[in-house]
């Protein structure tokens, strides 16, 4: 029987490609989701080639997996039908592969970033590295000054919650009395907030100031070993506060090749839609 929930998974048939699969069947299996797989083409003449290889897939992850997957091909174009597609089907979710900086630069450069940045569900983005058989136990949630940021910890308490997951809250050590109050202010909150969910945590402070923040954040997030680091994106901007141009790719691409959940801000009831809970 169909779930109520949806996790859409775009590849490219790539190693890449499997491993966001991997992924996406962990968290279907965990929260309940089904997982379609989309691949988009350019033309119509495209498509017979892609079914037969999206049947191919779903085979093979029913041989090999044991598990089902949905396979969907569409037309158009990955800057706008992967968002598209998943708002149309109530996606709670979209996991995908990146391939770095090198080779294909799937995410990388200002316009393939908007796969991310203006996507109105989230995002999970994976490299090479795969998932852990406990999951994301072992959540990065930096914190920076935008008020909107607090709208990201109902995904990472709903996720938290499904994998018995840790939080590690990360924040700049700002020197600044005004940002450092503020900064402070956001800490309190989110300690509150996951005390009253029973959600164990940690507090970081970095001895970075936000200049130096992403680097600090990185670093921090591969000495606890992060299953997953989770960002609030601004379209107006980059995907921090603190983020210069150019720092999102360090973040999605980072060495450690740590998974990265993106949220972007949004109004009340599509964060309620966008909930993991039943």
């Amino acid at each position: 029987m169909p779930s109520d929930k949806k996790i859409l998974l775009p590849t490219d048939f790539t190693k890449v490609g499997d491993v966001a699969m991997d992924h996406a069947l962990l968290m279907g299996k965990t929260i309940g989701a089904d997982v379609y797989a989309l691949h988009i083409v350019e033309h119509k003449r495209q498509v017979p080639e892609a079914r037969e290889k999206m049947n191919e897939l779903q085979e093979r992850v029913r041989r090999d997996k044991g598990s089902e997957i949905y396979p969907l091909v569409r037309i158009g174009n990955i800057y706008e039908d992967i968002d598209k597609t998943a708002v149309e089907m109530d996606c709670s979710l979209i996991i995908m592969g990146t391939h770095g900086l090198r080779g294909l630069q799937f995410l990388t450069g200002g316009r393939a970033l908007k796969i991310v940045t203006e996507s109105s569900v989230p995002f999970i983005i994976v490299q090479e590295r795969t998932i852990r058989a406990h999951g994301y136990h072992r959540l990065v949630v930096p914190l920076d000054l935008h008020k909107e940021t607090k709208q990201k910890l109902s995904l990472v308490a709903d996720i938290a919650k499904y994998f018995n997951s840790k939080v590690f809250l990360v924040s700049p050590g700002e020197t600044d009395e005004f940002l450092r109050n503020q900064l402070m202010r956001n800490i309190i909150y989110a300690k509150d907030y996951l005390e009253d969910k029973d959600i164990p945590y940690d507090v970081e402070i970095t001895e970075s100031k936000t200049d130096g923040f992403v680097k600090a954040l990185l670093k921090y997030s591969a000495s606890v070993e992060a299953d997953l680091i989770c960002i609030m994106n601004f379209q107006g901007g980059s995907i921090m506060n603190f983020f210069s141009q150019g720092y999102e790719q360090q973040v999605i691409t980072n060495e450690a090749q740590i998974p990265v959940l993106c949220v972007n801000p949004v109004d009340t009831f599509v964060m309620e839609q966008a909930s993991f809970t039943p």
